[in-house]
């Protein structure tokens, strides 16, 4: 595989690979404590996620190969290892995008998957979104966490999928791997999942998005390179290993795979991010 393309946006980074990109304006003020409704049964929740979902099927999924130059390599794995997921299964990826959590959903086809999310999102113009998606805030105090940890136990004991972004911070078109949190692995550890590593990577662009990107130009936007991303063999826990060494060798077989599906030889990034 050769070494991927890597795109110069003028992107400033910052210094720490967990630090949050952009400023998030905060327009409201959402408290997560015990009260908090981690899984909203409403009826009204519950259609508008479905509505949802199907705008996401209908519109993004044959809008992102366009504007975004998505392209999906590996989904014969997913069938192939249907049986293996027959109680659920975590996919995790690098956090690179706004749309990546889509993509990822357009790689595995109509499932409605949850994930854990910065709670901040809460306060900014994405908390309807965010939340529709199946993002579930990740609170701070040991009490609420009880209330956190509860809403994944039921959402694995209906065998639904959980995405984890491990990185745990979005840098846009970032191309090294960062270090990955251990949290998405304990939690992989608590439920018995196997862990589907996702990597996105670039390309220079082609048809149909160069079209796209000289309509950016005229309109004084930044052309965008095309997005891969790649689906690698799911990873099971070393049954043979205590709970914490398990966790750690988890989290760096899925940091070395995530690496491995990007294309890259060299990360300058060890898989310890905590």
């Amino acid at each position: 595989m050769a070494e991927p393309y890597v795109p110069q946006l003028g992107i400033v980074y910052p210094d720490k690979p967990d630090e949050h990109i952009l400023a998030l304006k905060q327009i409201r003020e959402i408290k997560v404590d015990e009260n908090y409704p981690f899984l909203d049964k409403s009826f009204k929740f519950r259609f508008m996620r479905g509505l949802m979902y199907l705008g996401i099927i209908t519109i993004v999924f044959p809008l992102s190969p366009l504007i975004y130059g998505l392209k999906i390599e590996g989904r014969k794995i997913l069938r192939k290892n249907k049986k293996l997921f027959k109680n659920g299964a975590m996919t995790t990826s690098n956090h690179v995008h706004r749309w990546d959590f889509l993509f990822v959903l357009q790689a595995v086809r109509f499932r409605l998957m949850f994930f854990p999310a910065w709670k901040e999102h809460l306060n900014g113009p994405d908390e309807g979104f965010v939340r529709l998606a199946g993002g579930i805030p990740i609170p701070e105090g040991i009490s609420t966490i009880k209330c956190f940890n509860r809403a994944f136990d039921e959402i694995h004991e209906k065998k639904k999928w959980i995405h984890a972004f491990p990185e745990s911070s979005r840098f846009d078109y970032f191309q090294p791997i960062r270090p990955f949190k251990k949290g998405v692995f304990t939690m992989a550890h608590r439920y018995s999942l196997p862990v589907i590593p996702m990597a996105f990577s670039y390309r220079k662009p082609g048809f149909p998005l160069n079209v796209v990107n000289l309509f950016r130009s005229l309109a004084g936007k930044q052309k965008l390179p095309g997005i891969t991303l790649r689906i690698g063999e799911p990873i099971l826990l070393d049954a043979s290993l205590g709970r914490k060494e398990a966790v750690i060798k988890l989290r760096k077989d899925c940091h070395e795979a995530v690496v491995r599906l990007a294309g890259i030889s060299e990360n300058k990034y060890m898989a310890e991010g905590d």
